[in-house]
């Protein structure tokens, strides 16, 4: 259980008629007099998992309301969304095996606007990073990034639109880090200039905007997939699910697999291997592989560019992670 006890639900809490009468009757779930145990997983603010002591049933419980301070509504929107998101995506086939997007079984905006989401046993992504990193279980990552490599694909694929990407968004939200970088003193004016001139160099290629449209998960960091067996791959927060270029989603994968190993070696050499290996599963699923690879190679350096800005905001990165995460992004931008 990757959580902590935190004790019971009360009888009396509003959740609790909740989750007995609507969620386990969902489920199909039939216990008289169900007790819940409630765990916080580690590193979760309002995320909770509630498990039903004699059925082992497991529920996983969001919770939006204080997301936004007294503005209930848009938290209640923000569960909503999810949900929605959710739902979308499991309507393209991807439920079971092995593609999964776990199942939202219940929003409530009068309980601290609660989303209530089938729960998913399985690997993290960030424990097979973790096991690369510090067991030298490198052949375990190898086959979870088929995995994940596989999945992203089929999730793009069913997806595409026949829209063509719009790369302007992109282009903002590269100002947007780099303005909040700034902010927090991180990133002088001449750095922040420069990063601005290097985004206009990638608005004037013409492949950043050539691609059509996907659904992409939106945060697909090492938190957010789960691994079965063979090559089983859930899906989980979805909250910043929107349309764009595939390579959002790959390039996230790839700037995260970075950060991590520069983290523990100072310098990237040791990621290049799995990123290698990412891109070239992603692009066995398509037509011409090779086409596809080279395809995707043009346009990660921006977006893995964009992922290691995101993670350098971050108050919890070292000084000096962050100084070299900005110069890894610049040289990236700089391969235009």
């Amino acid at each position: 259980m990757n959580g902590d006890y935190i004790g019971h639900l009360s009888r009396k809490d509003p959740l609790y008629p909740f989750l007995r009468h609507d969620i386990l009757g969902r489920l199909g779930v039939c216990e008289s007099d169900p007790e819940f145990r409630v765990f916080r997983p580690r590193a979760s603010n309002e995320v909770y998992l509630y498990e039903e002591a004699h059925t082992r049933t497991r529920l996983i419980c969001k919770f939006f309301g204080h997301t936004y301070g007294w503005d209930r509504e848009r938290g209640a929107g923000r569960a909503a969304r999810e949900a929605w998101n959710l739902e979308t995506l499991r309507g393209y086939g991807l439920v079971g095996c092995p593609h999964h997007v776990i199942r939202p079984l219940g929003v409530n905006h009068d309980l601290n606007c609660a989303l209530v989401l089938e729960y998913y046993a399985g690997e993290s992504f960030s424990h097979a990073i973790k096991a690369a990193l510090n067991e030298g279980q490198d052949a375990h990552l190898f086959w979870r990034l088929k995995a994940l490599g596989y999945f992203l694909a089929t999730l793009h694929n069913r997806t595409a639109n026949g829209a063509g990407v719009n790369f302007e968004p992109d282009c903002r939200y590269l100002d947007h880090l780099v303005s909040q970088l700034q902010w927090r003193q991180a990133m002088e004016s001449d750095g922040a200039q420069e990063f601005r001139w290097l985004r206009d160099r990638w608005r004037e290629k013409p492949e950043m905007w050539q691609d059509q449209q996907v659904w992409l998960h939106g945060d697909a960091t090492p938190a957010n997939f789960l691994f079965g067996s063979g090559l089983d791959v859930a899906a989980i927060d979805l909250e910043r699910m929107k349309r764009g270029d595939r390579v959002f989603d790959v390039g996230r994968v790839a700037g995260e697999l970075q950060s991590a190993f520069m983290a523990v070696d100072g310098h990237r050499g040791r990621a290049e291997p799995f990123i290698g290996h990412f891109l070239w599963e992603y692009a066995c699923h398509f037509p011409d592989r090779d086409r596809a690879f080279r395809s995707l190679s043009a346009r990660l350096p921006y977006y893995m560019a964009l992922t290691l800005l995101r993670i350098a905001r971050n108050d919890w990165v070292s000084s000096a992670h962050r100084f070299a995460l900005l110069e890894q992004a610049r040289e990236h931008l700089r391969s235009f």
